[in-house]
């Protein structure tokens, strides 16, 4: 929850902080996503190194106390107005997000029998605990921003990680076991992970990549939420609020499909009709660009640079978030339950190393005042519905290397 309220309190703001010239840098919209580009694709890099020191050194309980450390530091040095400064900060979120990230995600596995289909109800609810905190960071930074400025805002941030990691020393006895693999939690295999254990660590891994460059595209897309979507939000929609608050609407919707869809998926298993994890990810990109349709006739229906009703960003969120719990959740839970259990930290960290990747994509948005509105979220809608038919096409391959997944 922290972890998210630190990353969407940067995240909602930066690129609107860094072109205010009284507060910030006075930098353009294309340098601010540009340079946030980079910054996305680092901090979703440094997993795959922490992940593995994790793995090899560490164990994930002081890894992630350890991100915690670094998540303050960062935070502390963006209350400080200077560009060196800023960027000594940002270094710090990404090392901060290398240790925890990967390895937090990885413990809620470990929680759970090898095998066990309770993982992907798990990840929901875990997915939805930690979007309470991106829901509240753009509330608190909208309030903060105004009656404050921005050095303040992100200071709130150092204090989110000051509860995390109290909360985590305080309570470390309940997760002890999850702390590194092949304890207490592998002595619950079931049938379905001798299954999952007959297929060869290699093919496994093999499948986790096509997985992973498949969501290389979903993030991409998905991470236009903090550039363009947010310039959106704050030009052209027809409200008496900046674009920060804009970034609570994703995981404000994250909190009310959580539920109603792990009923769903707990019904249609009783009744043997559960989908398989990556048919969930293929719908979920079907869903992301269904929701670049609706913006796309938002887009269409302000004339592309005029104001709109703020109901067509609600609506196309609540559509996009529905796919993104197709799809994140669904990968940490596939991930944990496909990736051999002496590199499960490693194959975490290529699950964000995919991610990073489609964070420096989202610098595609350097379009966005070079076409028209409509066109922008018209090119990159039909590449999600691209994804999904071939993700569509390798559903049998992929079933078949991962075997009760």
């Amino acid at each position: 929850m922290w972890e998210r309220f630190s990353f969407y309190t940067v995240g909602g703001m930066w690129t609107l902080y860094v072109q205010n010239a009284a507060q910030g840098f006075g930098w353009t919209q294309d340098r601010a996503t540009s340079v946030w580009s980079w910054y996305l694709m680092l901090v979703y890099a440094s997993p795959l190194i922490g992940g593995l020191i994790a793995d090899r050194k560490l164990g994930y309980r002081k890894s992630v106390m350890l991100g915690g450390f670094f998540f303050m530091a960062g935070h502390a040095l963006l209350a400080v107005r200077s560009v060196p400064v800023m960027l000594a900060a940002l270094g710090c979120l990404i090392i901060g997000n290398g240790f925890f990230k990967p390895n937090v995600s990885t413990m809620v596995g470990n929680l759970y029998p090898e095998g066990s289909r309770l993982k992907d109800r798990a990840y929901n609810l875990f997915y939805m605990g930690i979007n309470i905190g991106a829901c509240l960071a753009p509330i608190v930074a909208e309030i903060m921003v105004r009656n404050f400025g921005f050095h303040p805002a992100f200071f709130m941030g150092a204090l989110g990680m000051v509860v995390s990691v109290a909360t985590l020393w305080r309570f470390q006895r309940h997760v002890v076991d999850a702390d590194r693999p092949g304890l207490k939690i592998a002595a619950a295999t079931s049938t379905e992970n001798s299954v999952m254990d007959a297929v060869p660590d290699s093919r496994r891994i093999g499948a986790l990549l096509v997985i992973f460059v498949i969501v290389i595209v979903f993030w991409m897309v998905f991470h236009q939420n903090q550039t363009t979507w947010t310039y959106w939000a704050n030009d052209n929609t027809d409200w008496n609020v900046s674009g920060i608050i804009s970034n609570a609407i994703n995981p404000g919707w994250v909190i009310v499909w959580t539920f109603p869809l792990i009923w769903f998926w707990g019904r249609l298993d009783r009744q043997g009709r559960e989908p398989s994890t990556p048919t969930k990810m293929a719908i979920g990109m079907c869903l992301t660009g269904l929701a670049y349709f609706v913006m796309f006739l938002a887009g269409k229906a302000g004339g592309d640079f005029g104001k709109v009703s703020p109901w067509w960003l609600v609506g196309a969120y609540g559509v996009l978030t529905l796919g993104e719990l197709m799809l994140s959740p669904m990968g940490l839970s596939l991930v944990s339950k496909v990736a051999p259990r002496r590199l499960r930290g490693l194959m975490m960290g290529g699950w964000f190393l995919a991610t990073a990747i489609g964070n420096k994509l989202t610098g595609v948005g350097v379009l966005w005042d070079d076409m028209p509105h409509s066109s922008f979220f018209a090119m990159l809608g039909g590449l999600s519905f691209f994804m999904a038919v071939v993700l569509v096409l390798l559903l049998r391959p992929l079933k078949k290397a991962m075997p009760g997944a």
